[in-house]
């Protein structure tokens, strides 16, 4: 374990291959606000206040089916509530050097991807640093705001010309979570990722698309909560 802890600077750096995923795909969601009818002020408040990836492409289709605004609002809150878990975890990985005196701001910026990044850079041995996590979440939050505004501005046409970028822009979200996945991939983990796939591919397949995401993250998360219970008791 280094003596040092990680600087802002690091965190930055330690960003760069989150920027260079958020930023097409947020590109990619200015696109489709805008077709979908949104201003460019809309498509680009929505990413600045909701901030939640996956889920504003959900939002957009929900508001594009006439989805009841409570039921949208509960299937999203549904969809971002495992976020409220991911500072106690880091926390608790970071030990007795996590500092907690600016967690309420620099939490604002755990997303998957960066929760991911940081879980990772502990799991190596790096220290916990709250600067690197502010570095860390200000540039994700920063290139996705960006991609957004300039999607938004590039107007809901900009990629009717380009089906196979459009078609790659889609999976990148899912392929970077998948890359951060496999870098804190342990055997403990296993179990828990494996239940979290089986529900959501029977919700997708028996109910819905949105009813596979919600079984996916509560069974998962029942399913790590129980192996956790398991380990402690033994």
């Amino acid at each position: 374990m280094s003596d040092k802890p990680a600087s802002f600077r690091g965190g930055l750096l330690a960003a760069l291959p989150i920027v260079m995923g958020y930023f097409p795909i947020a590109f990619s969601f200015g696109v489709a606000a805008t077709r979908g009818g949104l201003s460019q002020a809309e498509a680009v408040m929505l990413s600045l206040v909701v901030y939640a990836g996956a889920s504003q492409f959900l939002a957009l289709t929900l508001f594009a089916s006439g989805a009841p605004v409570l039921v949208a609002a509960f299937t999203l809150i549904a969809m971002n509530v495992r976020h409220v878990l991911y500072g106690p975890a880091l926390m608790k990985e970071a030990g007795a050097e996590g500092s907690r005196r600016f967690a309420w701001a620099w939490a604002w910026g755990l997303t998957d991807e960066v929760f991911g990044q940081a879980l990772g850079a502990l799991a190596r041995g790096q220290r916990f640093s709250e600067a690197y996590m502010f570095g860390l979440g200000l540039a994700a939050y920063a290139s996705w705001v960006l991609g957004t505004a300039v999607g938004a501005f590039a107007g809901g046409g900009a990629l009717d010309g380009w089906p196979a970028v459009s078609a790659g822009l889609d999976f990148m979200l899912s392929a970077l979570f998948l890359a951060l996945l496999l870098s804190i991939l342990s055997r403990l983990a296993m179990p828990a990722i494996v239940v979290a796939v089986i529900a959501t591919c029977l919700g997708t397949v028996f109910w819905s698309a949105t009813a596979g995401i919600l079984a996916g993250m509560i069974c998962g998360a029942l399913a790590g909560m129980a192996g956790g219970l398991v380990r402690r008791r033994g």
